[in-house]
């Protein structure tokens, strides 16, 4: 390599590294850019003034409320499931979905 070659390479990689400054100093104007400009959206909720803290990963959640099914609730929901699979099965059958007139209940 000669020096007039090194040279240059010395010098894309200063001008690389002074855009780069440069734009790393334009990045706090960006949220003042008017909307028709491309900037933010009309609406833009603020930033909070302070980040959100850091979740902790560790932290095991509190134990839940609601208790697993009994076993009457789970017959309960199987005989629900048979009996909506008894009525849908017909209008599988015919390729409608819709219930056939008449079949409806009055309010």
């Amino acid at each position: 390599m000669t020096a007039t070659s090194q040279s240059k390479g010395l010098g894309l990689v200063a001008a690389v590294l002074l855009v780069a400054a440069a734009l790393v100093g334009c990045s706090s104007v960006v949220d003042n850019i008017p909307t028709s400009m491309g900037g933010l959206p009309e609406g833009v909720p603020q930033r909070p003034a302070t980040p959100a803290p850091f979740p902790l990963v560790h932290d095991m959640p509190p134990p839940r409320q609601d208790s697993a099914l009994t076993e009457a609730d789970s017959k309960r929901l199987r005989e629900e499931l048979k009996n909506t699979r008894k009525r849908v099965a017909p209008m599988e059958a015919t390729g409608s979905t819709a219930p056939k007139a008449g079949s409806g209940r009055n309010p």
